[in-house]
């Protein structure tokens, strides 16, 4: 068995979570155009309750917001504790 891949169960079709969340990815990232500067604030402060309700330790925040062609940017980088907090709010956010 090779250490990089993940243990895999053939008769249960499972993989050790272990060697899949190995706590390198610890950032979710988010690029969104809207149409108003009051929509991608809104955008922002729904994005970052969500943040609130997944961390068990504080989420650190870094948005932006500029006017660009069609609208406003918001980009924001979300860091969590651990992996696990990003998937589950990669998949709240989808």
């Amino acid at each position: 068995m090779q250490a990089d891949k993940p243990t895999e169960c053939v008769s249960c079709n499972t993989f050790d979570v272990g060697s899949i969340l190995d706590n390198s990815e610890r950032e979710a990232k988010v690029s969104q155009v809207y149409a108003t500067e009051e929509e991608a604030q809104q955008a922002l402060q729904r994005l970052t309750q969500k943040a609130r309700d997944i961390e068990s330790d504080e989420c650190q925040i870094s948005s932006e917001i500029k006017a660009v062609d069609g609208g406003y940017q918001l980009d924001a980088v979300f860091t969590f504790s651990c992996q696990a907090e990003v998937i589950i709010f990669q998949l709240g956010i989808r």
